[in-house]
């Protein structure tokens, strides 16, 4: 039966009112730590892969490979979330989470760092779907858009606080530090957790591994894609297997969902435009926020030539609106129509993009103040409303699968995001490289262009003849800074795009009945 046609139905154990405070608290530490581990190691990159040697790749499949994982085990947490218990399935995660980031704070190689955050990714997706369909469970009504709005304000704390927090442990210890305080989060979340009333799904059945398998597989593919691009060539024979091997693991996915009684991945929601809108507003919201999160403090440390403490303020603009407006976020979206607000937030989010084309390097933070500013609050206020629209969608009892749903979209956006725009920026920047008229050596132009991304300028300019750092020094900072104002164009696009769409299609009123 098609979840649409669903009666919603009360669970067996139903939680009481006493368990609402210990129980937000814990998801709300829980969801803390998982954007601290975004933006820790965007800020530490340059140091760990600089301190470890390691390659262009390398370094940056310790983003991907979390995100690959992130994404694609999020459907696989939600179905076990309501067929296992939620607060078992959150109770896992965390523990594999705080695991593996020892793993990465004491490793002393790259890959095993790698292999670190593929797992580490497993362990989030626990964290984030059982997290987000406890609240489900256990507020409703006003109290539930209260929930969702704490959840938001405690993304945008570990947004906020994250760079700025990165580049102190950096600058006072070392990037392994970055890691290890996730031990300092977790070991005040632990004791709560037995605290959190169990939800489950009473109809849920076996979980759909053939789903996950396949969409697992596409999603890695594209990351592999994405990486080999620009170091091997986009027509390489490994980009393009890549590439062609993503698409055949994606029909393999929908054809696999279209024939599961009871699959993870309700495509038959997709027949409606609210709901399609509602779960695609990650692409237009967080797609851009990722980029700048991720590659602005390189960008400062290179080209700027800051610290790891001096990049991490500088992202302060952007990130605080996101850590104050989900709150407030919650509270309006009780007055205002949804796509009144979303498409609110898609607009601010265009017009930061195309403000920040005044980034220029060796700036001075204050130009930077507004446009970083105008980006955060298109970000913070669409925080925890999104969460809840996507779970409202669905009677409760579905909850899981569709927190599932709407946080795969979204973290699948911020994988591709990441890999994608690292693979555009090193692109154009080698490609501008080229164009500067003999500065860099042919030969050393690609791994030049690489370095200049992840933020480690020094490492190609002290493989180059003394005569000539200055020159390529120079064209490394307007390259990069080309490239950069090329993706601001297109993030800015992709948010107007978002804008009008959101504005066109979403109906409250459809979001209003599946809630009751």
């Amino acid at each position: 039966m098609s979840v649409l046609a669903e009666p919603r139905r009360e669970l067996p154990q139903q939680p009481r009112p006493a368990h609402g405070l210990p129980t937000l608290v814990a998801v709300a530490l829980a969801s803390v730590m998982l954007p601290l581990t975004v933006t820790g190691p965007a800020v530490a990159l340059p140091s760990l892969a600089t301190g470890l040697g390691a390659g262009v790749g390398a370094a940056q499949w310790v983003q991907n490979a979390y995100g690959v994982t992130f994404a694609a085990c999020l459907l696989a947490a939600g179905g076990l979330g309501d067929r296992f218990g939620r607060k078992r399935v959150l109770l896992i995660g965390i523990q594999l989470f705080l695991v593996t980031s020892v793993v990465c704070g004491l490793a002393s190689n790259i890959v095993l760092i790698d292999l670190a955050r593929l797992v580490q990714g497993v362990g989030a997706a626990g964290m984030l779907t059982s997290g987000a369909a406890i609240l489900a469970a256990t507020f409703d009504g006003p109290a539930r858009a209260r929930a969702f709005g704490v959840l938001g304000a405690s993304f945008g704390f570990g947004l906020a606080l994250g760079p700025l927090l990165a580049g102190l442990l950096v600058s006072a210890t070392s990037w392994r530090a970055v890691f290890l305080m996730n031990l300092v989060l977790g070991a005040l979340l632990l004791p709560l957790v037995p605290r959190i009333q169990e939800s489950r799904d009473p109809d849920a059945q076996r979980v759909d591994w053939g789903g996950l398998i396949t969409f697992s597989g596409s999603l890695a593919l594209v990351a592999v894609f994405f990486v080999e691009g620009p170091q091997h060539g986009w027509a390489s024979p490994a980009a393009l297997g890549s590439l062609a091997g993503a698409a055949v693991f994606m029909a393999l996915f929908v054809a696999v969902e279209l024939r599961v009684t009871r699959p993870m991945f309700e495509l038959s929601l997709f027949r409606r435009p609210t709901f399609i809108v509602v779960v695609c507003q990650p692409f237009t919201i967080t797609f851009g926020f990722v980029v700048l999160l991720v590659y602005l403090p390189q960008y400062f440390q290179g080209v700027g030539g800051h610290g790891s403490v001096g990049a991490g303020a500088r992202l302060l603009p952007l990130t605080l609106p996101v850590l104050v407006l989900p709150l407030l976020a919650g509270r309006l979206a009780a007055k205002l129509p949804l796509r009144v607000m979303l498409a609110a937030s898609s607009t601010l989010i265009a017009a930061g993009s195309l403000w920040l084309l005044v980034l220029q390097p060796s700036q001075s933070w204050v130009a930077l103040l507004g446009p970083l500013a105008v980006f955060g609050t298109g970000v913070g206020s669409a925080f925890g409303v999104m969460d809840n629209a996507a779970i409202s969608v669905v009677p409760v009892e579905r909850s899981g699968m569709a927190s599932g749903i709407f946080n795969t979209m979204r973290i699948t956006g911020e994988s591709v995001a990441i890999a994608g725009a690292g693979a555009l920026l090193s692109s154009l920047t080698d490609s501008h490289l080229r164009d500067s008229k003999g500065a860099v050596p042919a030969g050393q132009v690609r791994a030049l262009a690489g370095d200049a991304v992840q933020g480690r300028l020094r490492t190609s300019l002290d493989a180059l003849p003394a005569a000539r750092r200055a020159a390529a020094r120079t064209a490394a900072d307007h390259a990069l800074t080309s490239a950069m104002h090329t993706a601001f164009v297109l993030l800015a696009v992709l948010a107007l795009i978002g804008a009008v769409t959101t504005y066109a299609v979403v109906r409250d009123r459809e979001l209003d009945s599946a809630s009751r």
